[in-house]
Formats: C-alpha cells, sequence, structure tokens
C-alpha cells in the first residue's frame, strides 16, 4: 500500500530516485515507527510522515517522523552521532557535533538551552542562553578548565560586558524553528558543507507566542552563553535576565545573533 511519505528533494538527491519511488509506493517505507523527533508511534499508512536522512562521514540512517513534528530533510551528523542515532531509534540528542566541546571524563556535557525574551535597546528579543552541565574541555584533551567560552570566541562568538546592543549577526550559524517548535543551533559545516547540528532537541522545545512573534518579527535569535554555574535555571524572565548581567559583568558571557531558520 503507498505510503503518507514526505520525500524532499535534498533526500531524494541522497538516495536517489529509485529509492524514493519504492519508499513513495510502500515496498521500503515501514507502515508503523517511532518518530525521530517526537519518540511517540506513527503510521505511515494513516498519517503524513516526513522522511529525515542522517548523514555521517561514511554511512547515513534514514528515519521518519510525523510531518507535523519534522519536514523531511538531511541533517548531516558525525559518525559517532550516527551510532547513538541508530541506538536511540534516529534520534540526535545533545551529542557534540564536529568541532563542538566535550566535558572531560567518561560522561559528554549537556548544554542546556532556556529560551526567553531579553530587553536590548528598550526592544524585546528573542533569546536563547546555553550553560553546559560541567566544564568543557577540548575534543582531545582532558584539561583541566573550561574552555567553554574560548571555543565559541574562536568560533565568531562576542564577549558581552553588558547587555546594551544587539550583538553582531554570526553568519553561517542559524537556530532551527519548524512548526513553532525550536529543533537545533547550526553551525556551518565542514569545508563549506551543509549546516550541521550544534546542539539539537531530543524532543522540540515548545516556545511562547511572543518568542516566536519576536522570531518572526527580527528573523534572527540571540543566542548567549556561560560556563556552568554562571546562569542557572531561572524561572521567570526577569531572574534571567539579572542572571545575564552578572554574568556580563564577570566576563562570563559571550553572544551572537543567529538567522532564523523555519517559522
Amino acid at each position: 500500500m503507498p505510503r503518507m511519505l514526505d520525500v524532499s528533494d535534498a533526500v531524494r538527491a541522497e538516495i536517489g530516485d529509485e529509492e524514493a519511488e519504492r519508499l513513495l509506493a510502500g515496498e521500503n517505507a515501514p507502515g508503523s515507527y517511532d518518530c525521530t523527533s517526537c519518540r511517540t508511534p506513527g503510521d505511515s499508512e494513516q498519517e503524513r510522515t516526513s522522511t529525515v536522512l542522517f548523514v555521517g562521514d561514511e554511512t547515513a540512517v534514514l528515519a521518519f517522523a510525523h510531518a507535523g513534528c519534522l519536514p523531511s530533510q538531511v541533517v548531516q551528523v558525525t559518525e559517532e552521532q550516527l551510532r547513538g542515532a541508530v541506538r536511540s531509534i534516529g534520534v540526535v540528542d545533545d551529542a557534540p557535533a564536529d568541532g563542538e566541546p566535550q566535558r572531560s571524563g567518561p560522561e559528554q556535557a549537556v548544554l542546556g538551552v532556556t529560551s526567553g525574551l531579553v530587553l536590548v535597546d528598550g526592544e524585546l528579543h528573542p533569546a536563547l542562553v546555553v550553560e553546559p552541565t560541567s566544564a568543557i574541555v577540548r575534543p582531545g584533551t582532558d584539561g583541566p578548565g573550561d574552555e567553554f567560552l574560548p571555543l565559541l570566541l574562536e568560533q565568531g562568538f562576542a564577549p558581552v560586558t553588558e547587555l546594551a546592543s544587539v550583538p553582531e549577526v554570526l553568519h553561517g550559524w542559524s537556530v532551527l524553528l519548524a512548526m513553532g517548535r525550536l529543533h537545533a543551533v547550526l553551525q556551518p559545516g565542514g569545508d563549506g558543507g551543509r549546516p550541521v547540528a550544534w546542539w539539537q532537541a531530543h524532543q522540540p522545545l515548545q516556545v511562547t507566542d511572543g518568542w516566536r512573534a519576536a522570531a518572526n518579527k527580527h528573523q534572527q535569535v540571540l543566542m548567549f552563553a556561560a560556563p556552568v554555574g554562571s546562569i542557572g535555571r531561572q524561572p521567570r524572565e526577569d531572574l534571567l535576565r539579572e542572571a545575564l548581567d552578572r554574568a556580563a559583568a564577570q566576563g562570563r558571557l559571550v553572544a551572537a545573533a543567529l538567522p532564523l531558520a523555519g517559522t
């Protein structure tokens, strides 16, 4: 039976027309699946389903998602991420992309991401605040020390001493907002290739209507990053702003304006 599959041009280009047609005819597509985004069951015979192709350095994995959760797309990841995606049925969650720092020790640091509206120069801007759960070291080193901010400075983020003006746009990076939910922060791929996920949500994050409206208005999102212990989980936006101001005054904050991808 034909499946209700969406196969984007990008996915078709990767897998070829013949394989794409077999999928659409139902020959190689599963009826039921676990959505690679929300992890709940789906049925490609009963509901629109997106094909999502995770492409690693040497291999690729085709996964499926509710069309309402993710559009059909190609996501470039590392081989390490791809192995993790296979283990967790296609979900890439807080795994580092190429060049993203890792913590020392056997476990990887998780990047905590908080969304909120931040008042800058008299206007509300959508913001993401990123703070890891532990100290970050450079890939391939054991530490000691925390290299989170130096690594981001090398990527083009700028130090913030006070939140008096909107930071400069960091071209090549972007924030992926799809179906009104936050999916990922993307960074440039190697050698000018497709963008890769610097951070990707385990499950798309809900954002407020005000945050989404501000993002659509400005077509960019301000990203602030601070070392572990600088910001914390703040329950209100006014407390989040106070924490940002403290981190900036202490020289523990970097920022950039990232173009918005999606709506």
